[in-house]
């Protein structure tokens, strides 16, 4: 199993997959290698990508929610998902209020902007279909489960929020910046291993089986996890320093150069 981050991985910096790693990802696809994409968006947000690699067949299913949600590509079932309640934002909330900070929580299909904060940037910087739905914190559904929440500020402004937070909050979340100007809130432990792992499971196999590619802090699971673990040219110093290898970047055909030499693709 191959299983590919989007941004700064799989995607260009124009948030394209370029046709060498298309028609080599096809490939290997094709000759039953199977071809998972791993993402902190939902399904819908990233159809075309998996339309365009072929990704619908019987045996397809992509990871969403960085973990939480395992769909089945062809009918967008679940196969595995695990969620939070809302009472668990409640000291992010209280957070968030107290630096101005802007906060996005998600449920499964749709991004709730937090109407009693400060405005969100998310909308603007999320690239793919999914609903946006202004709403209070107080007026979040009790009964609902969600998949996470996320912090978008610029950069600057993000670094700042991050020194200042409470060790109480980073220990009741996973937190990543899994982009300059996002930070995400998950569930303790949750990351795209726990995704991967039932996706495994599900096929009879564990992670000596898996191969993974990624370049920021969210994909340090499944690189650490993978029997091999590759980390983009581009990727912090952090993943590159825990992967088994180093490929070249995101805007050179990383993914596609290493798998056509492992694979002896032609």
């Amino acid at each position: 199993m191959v299983a590919l981050d989007l941004d700064g991985t799989l995607l260009t910096s124009d948030k394209t997959i370029s046709k060498i790693n298309e028609t080599i990802l096809k490939q290997i696809h094709d000759e039953g290698i199977k071809v998972v994409l791993c993402t902190g968006r939902p399904i819908n947000a990233i159809w075309p990508y998996l339309e365009q690699l072929g990704l619908t067949g019987e045996d397809d299913y992509t990871i969403t929610f960085n973990g939480a949600l395992v769909v089945h590509n062809n009918d967008k079932t679940p196969l595995f998902k695990s969620g939070m309640a809302k009472v668990d934002f409640e000291p992010l909330h209280k957070l968030a209020e107290e630096f101005s900070a802007p906060l996005d929580i998600l449920n499964f299909e749709r991004v709730y902007a937090i109407s009693d904060l400060k405005p969100s940037m998310y909308e603007q910087q999320f690239k793919g279909n999914i609903e946006f739905a202004s709403q209070s914190y107080a007026e979040l559904a009790e009964t609902e489960s969600y998949a996470k929440a996320v912090v978008c500020e610029e950069p600057a402004l993000l670094d700042d929020f991050v020194k200042a937070m409470p060790a109480r909050i980073s220990r009741r979340y996973h937190v990543v910046r899994s982009q300059p100007q996002i930070l995400e809130f998950l569930a303790p432990k949750m990351d795209k291993t726990v995704g991967l792992k039932a996706l495994l499971n599900h096929f009879g196999w564990n992670f000596s089986n898996l191969m993974a590619f990624g370049d920021s802090q969210n994909d340090l699971g499944m690189i650490s996890h993978a029997r091999i673990g590759v980390a983009m040219e581009n990727g912090t110093d952090e993943i590159r320093a825990i992967s088994s290898v180093i490929t070249s970047n995101n805007d050179n055909d990383g993914v596609g150069s290493y798998l056509k030499s492992f694979f002896s693709v032609r």
